[in-house]
């Protein structure tokens, strides 16, 4: 039954989230096989960043490709999924901070700290959006759960831990790629918050009338710049402190 729904489907010419679904799936897919195929070409102490950009990318790249045609044949929020790609894919684009900010004497305290706060933050949205009972609530109290973690991400990358071992690295790339990435965390991850909100019960649902469905094409765009992004960003640091001899090799 399993493999009947996620069979071949034609994509509706006339539905932008589709078409949204379909074009993360390429974007993500293509952007995994950029990141490990330049792993290769940069110094070492980078090519584990690399590694994780590609994973996230990629990771994400087969979650869409399911999610496309479970849309495409249901027509449905694929809330389930989305949120096992998101389990995935949030703690190893905050694994990236900690990777980033090594050299500079990051510990594994930091890297455990970022993970369990991205867990907590995916977990309770999850049980208030799949679980909901349309109470507003349900969707409150697992929505301010949820913040928690997110709230400690944001502070960590713009204000505490994160920012200060960039600031003492002395590495300007690696500054403003922190900087960088914590915009993302502040701007591109809003998105998520504002559909979780948007559920039956959720606050923009019930004064403005939005609808879940009406969010999946923001997730979709925002998911594939954000993963896209976050990557992009490692890249430029990685390559602004030079390549490998076998990247030299290449480039030659």
């Amino acid at each position: 039954m399993m493999s009947s729904l996620f069979l071949m489907v034609e994509i509706p010419k006339d539905d932008p989230v589709a078409f949204t679904f379909f074009t993360g799936y390429m974007a993500m897919f293509a952007a995994s096989v950029f990141f490990f195929f330049e792993r290769g070409r940069v110094k070492g102490k980078w090519k584990t960043s690399l590694l994780v950009s590609g994973l996230i990318t990629g990771i994400a790249a087969v979650h869409y490709y399911y999610m496309r045609d479970y849309y495409a044949q249901t027509g449905e929020n694929p809330t389930a999924l989305r949120y096992i790609d998101w389990t995935l894919t949030v703690p190893l684009m905050c694994v990236e901070f900690y990777l980033l900010t090594k050299p500079a004497g990051a510990r594994l305290s930091l890297l455990w700290k970022l993970i369990l706060a991205s867990v907590l933050m995916l977990v309770a949205g999850y049980i208030g959006e799949a679980f909901t009972d349309g109470s507003t609530g349900h969707s409150v109290m697992w929505g301010v759960i949820s913040t928690v973690g997110y709230v400690y991400i944001l502070y960590t990358a713009w204000f505490g831990e994160v920012k200060q071992l960039a600031d003492n690295s002395g590495n300007p790339t690696v500054i403003r790629g922190i900087r960088a990435l914590a915009w993302f965390v502040l701007v591109g991850w809003a998105i998520y918050p504002i559909g979780y909100m948007c559920m039956e019960g959720g606050w923009l649902n019930i004064a403005f009338g939005w609808e879940p469905s009406n969010v999946d094409l923001f997730y979709n765009i925002a998911d594939a710049v954000n993963k896209i992004g976050f990557g992009l960003v490692v890249y430029n640091i990685a390559i602004s402190d030079g390549f490998s001899d076998e990247g030299k090799l290449a480039q030659a």
